[in-house]
């Protein structure tokens, strides 16, 4: 990494909201601190991370109902101790009774190319595809932790039970979703009591879900799929025109991939495979941007800024063209993580003026997601990305169950003919990116974030801070993001009218925004076995650390006094 400070190269152009924590013996970083002090508790418990982070997964579905759910799915990446990595895919599946033409689309271009009429794919039941979070969550603790179901979901069960106090961050998804939500009144019982969203301290009790918890606790994954949870599930989707059946849930399977690997200015980048795009268009970008100078161009600057759209415009155009479910369509891996193939490329970018790198439309996902990044004592390194896709996904709550569904049926290409059309037990795509940086076989950096199709780009952005800018870890989390799919440049406000303006000369349409993608966090690990956890102002994200450790042997409390 650059030994000399990013900020003597560049303006200042945002100050840290929040503090990083570091510790030895173990970290988590989730997007609630509940989360993370669950995860904490398991490591705390002599647990090892695949403890820890399940437990941190079923907190959030509790304390951060909007972005996580137990009918969701998502990408499990995992470094184990000895260095090997492995990447299990939860990702939900179209139901075996949805077909390509199931929904009318409204429009053949964007922005209303994903919108049906009547909304059926984004709200509701019909909007539910086959979910896999449950079966990944309970099949990842079997195989590769250490502690039982029920000690790891004693958190979650407890906060449902008990209740925790809304944040202002759960307030405003509440707010922003509150017209779809107040249509269903399950949800409503919950969130929007007496008719109006919920208040900044307001207890939140989800007594039916404390139940289900329960139950799963005692019966596992058993108990959604094929159980009578899942039942639950079918017979109320059903009876409101859903495509969702128990013979989706019969047939699911979670699926074992191999991470795929690349390398950026002499660290190695892991991340996860198809159906993720994250992994694969992460390294294709930085195979791009390593013919460059980065560094020397300045964080910030107009001209870093718009290398950086050009390369996120080669990605997309090449991500909505080939990546997909590899079951559905041979997607060229291969080709799109060489070098040779970034080399080809490299020599069209137009360091003065921006281009058009792709036709037609890229496919928009929902930003609302939730990520996990956690490393113990062992080495054992996690990074899980997972959602329910839409803030509080298909925006329904099945009766009796507190369960919220997702409503992945969106993410689909509504239209026919396409590489995202829908086919029965067809994965969805998704940009989720857990990807980890490696130098001489060691982990230097994790981190992930959720945000739909902006969290890859984000990601590398990330990864980029710290290789490229020297920045510590609380700032590459923070630091201000661009984006584009082709169309306008998203940048966040930290960036200055001057560059804006710059950007602007060389052909770009500028766009300001908030924010751009989600609460990242992250782990830095240095050469003194110290990790170093950060998570932004984006979301109500909090590192926990651990430090320590147990007594030196031999101790007593009340030692005896040595006989003369």
């Amino acid at each position: 990494m650059p030994s000399s400070n990013w900020r003597d190269r560049a303006a200042t152009l945002f100050d840290c909201e929040k503090q990083s924590a570091t510790g030895s013996r173990g970290m988590v970083v989730a997007n609630n601190p509940l989360a993370s002090a669950a995860g904490m508790e398991m490591l705390a418990a002599g647990g090892n991370a695949i403890d820890a982070v399940i437990a941190t997964f079923f907190t959030l579905t509790v304390v951060e109902p909007m972005m996580v759910g137990i009918v969701g799915g998502g990408m499990a990446h995992i470094r184990f101790g000895d260095g090997r990595h492995t990447v299990i895919d939860g990702m939900v599946r179209a139901p075996l009774s949805a077909s390509a033409d199931c929904y009318t689309p409204v429009s053949d271009s964007m922005p209303d190319y994903l919108e049906t009429i009547g909304r059926e794919n984004a709200i509701g039941p019909k909007a539910v595809a086959a979910p896999g979070n449950l079966m990944a969550w309970c099949e990842i603790l079997r195989r590769f932790g250490t502690l039982p179901l029920a000690d790891v979901m004693a958190p979650a069960i407890k906060w449902a039970a008990h209740g925790y106090r809304a944040t202002p961050y759960l307030v405003e998804c509440v707010s922003d979703a509150a017209s779809d939500l107040a249509r269903d009144a399950e949800i409503s019982k919950i969130y929007l009591p007496e008719g109006a969203p919920i208040k900044p301290g307001h207890l939140v009790v989800q007594s039916d879900y404390a139940e289900t918890l329960k139950a799963i606790a005692e019966g596992g994954s058993d108990v959604l799929y094929g159980g009578a949870l899942g039942h639950t599930i079918v017979d109320y989707i059903k009876a409101r025109g859903g495509f969702l059946s128990m013979a989706d849930l019969d047939s699911y399977r979670t699926v074992e991939r191999e991470a795929v690997r690349g390398t950026y200015r002499g660290y190695d980048i892991v991340g996860p495979p198809p159906p993720s795009s994250g992994g694969v268009h992460v390294i294709q970008m930085l195979n791009l941007l390593e013919g460059f100078d980065v560094g020397g161009l300045g964080f910030g600057s107009a001209e870093n800024l718009h290398l950086l759209a050009e390369v996120l415009k080669i990605a997309f155009a090449d991500r909505k063209a080939a990546t997909a479910d590899p079951d559905f369509v041979d997607v060229p891996v291969d080709r799109l993580l060489s070098k040779a193939y970034a080399d080809e490329r490299r020599p069209e970018i137009d360091l003065n003026h921006a281009k058009s790198w792709g036709p037609g439309v890229a496919l928009p996902e929902s930003p609302n997601t939730t990520h996990v990044t956690v490393a113990d004592k062992d080495g054992n390194v996690i990074a899980m990305t997972q959602t329910i896709n839409s803030t509080f996904g298909a925006r329904i709550m099945i009766p009796g169950t507190g369960v919220i569904p997702n409503n992945y049926m969106h993410v689909f290409d509504p239209h026919p003919g396409q590489s995202l059309s829908i086919a029965p037990g067809k994965r969805v795509t998704s940009s989720m990116a857990p990807v980890m940086a490696i130098k001489d076989g060691t982990p230097v950096l994790t981190l992930g974030l959720p945000g739909g199709l902006r969290i890859f780009g984000s990601a590398m952005q990330g990864l980029m801070a710290v290789i490229d800018h020297g920045m510590s870890v609380q700032e590459a989390v923070e630091a201000p993001r661009i984006w584009t799919q082709g169309q306008e440049v998203e940048l966040e406000p930290a960036f200055p009218a001057e560059v804006r303006d710059a950007l602007a000369q060389k052909g770009h349409d500028i766009v300001v925004l908030p924010h751009i993608g989600g609460g990242m966090n992250a782990i830095q690990f240095d050469d003194a076995g110290m990790m170093t956890g950060a998570a932004c102002w984006r979301a109500d994200g909090a590192p926990v650390a651990m430090g320590g450790g147990l007594a030196r042997l031999g101790v007593r409390f009340w030692p005896e006094k040595s006989k003369r």
